[in-house]
């Protein structure tokens, strides 16, 4: 096999593959094998002829037919291999010339992952942050902890910090007067001083009484986690209907005894800072490796393929759908709200789409050059760890699957290139 690669784009190659003879003939001889089970040849069972026989058999339209879409298959793979191509898609394939099963020669366009140029990695230095806990907070997990068991007294009084009160609410934008999906709901339980609603709201809520209504005029925050909802000015009509003063119990050996195996207070205060440290480990160790990862990527140079971008676009978007759906919005509602038509809200989505498919490449890249590899050894650790932890037989036999075997392979040298990194980073 000859293959000639000419470069139309940083992300697009066309290869012009010409067949020798002995490949044509393997894969002549195959298609024929596979061919015998189809057609009856006298004094043979099916599937035991001689190829030549089986050849006087068979369509010849089917013949050809058949062995044209394995050679072009076969020899497609091993040119793109040859190249070392790492395709992102399905090539387009014209046939130049072609006499049966002595001639072929084709064309292969396909769209292919381009160079990647990678930052010196081993040089960037971070520091992870000590995981620390204080005992204000392990405090303030006692306190919920309280709270939550704390016995509940309706009074008549004015509500104050530290009581629950049973409210319904709805939000409308202060412009349109429109309802707010998911700024809403019926006899919701708030903890006044929680901090659980926007700024202001828990607030004007304080000296209430019972059977109130109120309108409270608010401002999102523009950090807020719902984009849309970021600095839009809303009204919410508040009726409250009941006031519970909240009677937090005893903090003693009793009390720790009732949330767990402890037999004193002391000893539920351990295992709160041993939880609230393993957390906080956890959430630095993230922090950490995405903000090496997305050093390492921006430092970095690759050529990355359009289907790739609008690919990760895709993704991002139906998790923003999904999230959509769960606060009974639509699309389109949600676009409207935005001010933007779809394809600008696709390409507002750009730069940080192109920051994730750009750090994959780049991990991978890595994981090549430093040689990393997954054992199956290590895969089936992984795979009866999972087995453990998901037990229902629909997700076993997920397991079991080769596509899910990959993935978590994948993930797997994903981990082992990240811990990689993570040595470099924190290497006096």
């Amino acid at each position: 096999m000859q293959a000639k690669r000419d470069d139309l784009t940083p992300t697009s190659i066309k290869l012009t593959v010409t067949a020798e003879q002995p490949e044509l003939d393997k894969v002549k001889q195959h298609v024929l094998k596979e061919l015998s089970g189809k057609v009856k040849v006298q004094g043979f069972r099916a599937g035991k002829a001689p190829a030549h026989l089986v050849e006087k058999q068979v369509d010849p339209n089917l013949l050809q037919t058949e062995f044209l879409d394995h050679a072009v298959n076969d020899l497609y793979v091993a040119a793109a291999q040859q190249q070392q191509l790492r395709p992102v898609a399905q090539p387009q394939i014209n046939v130049t010339k072609f006499v049966p099963f002595s001639t072929l020669e084709f064309t292969a366009e396909v769209e292919v992952v381009g160079d990647v140029k990678l930052a010196d990695y081993k040089k960037i230095k971070l520091t992870l942050k000590k995981a620390e806990v204080t005992a204000a907070d392990v405090t303030k997990v006692l306190d919920d902890l309280r709270t939550r068991g704390a016995e509940k007294v309706a009074v008549e009084r004015a509500a104050k910090d530290g009581d629950e009160i049973i409210i319904d609410f709805k939000g409308t934008d202060a412009k349109t007067k429109e309802a707010i999906a998911g700024a809403d709901g019926d006899d919701y339980p708030l903890l006044l001083g929680s901090g659980n609603f926007i700024p202001g709201f828990e607030a004007g809520l304080v000296g209430q009484k019972a059977g109130a209504e109120t309108t409270l005029s608010l401002t999102f925050p523009e950090d807020y986690n719902v984009a849309d909802l970021q600095n839009r000015k809303v009204d919410f009509a508040v009726t409250v209907k009941a006031v519970n003063e909240l009677k937090q119990a005893k903090l003693d050996d009793a009390f720790a005894a009732s949330i767990g195996p402890f037999k004193t207070v002391a000893e539920l205060k351990a295992d709160i800072k041993k939880q609230l440290l393993a957390e906080a480990t956890q959430q630095n160790r993230r922090a950490f490796e995405n903000e090496l990862l997305e050093t390492i990527a921006q430092k970095s140079s690759v050529a990355i393929p359009e289907s790739l971008l609008n690919e990760e676009i895709d993704r991002m978007e139906d998790e923003e759908k999904r999230n959509l759906v769960y606060r009974g919005q639509t699309w389109q509602e949600h676009l409207d709200e935005e001010g933007v038509t779809a394809e600008a809200h696709h390409d507002k989505q750009k730069p940080q789409a192109e920051l994730r498919v750009k750090a994959g490449l780049v991990l991978s890249e890595i994981a090549a050059q430093e040689k990393i590899e997954v054992t199956p050894e290590e895969l089936e650790i992984r795979l009866m760890l999972l087995r453990n932890q998901y037990t229902e037989p629909q997700m076993q036999a997920e397991l079991d699957k080769p596509e899910a075997r990959r993935e978590i392979a994948s993930r797997l040298a994903s981990e082992k290139t990240i811990a990689k990194l993570t040595e470099y980073a924190t290497k006096a």
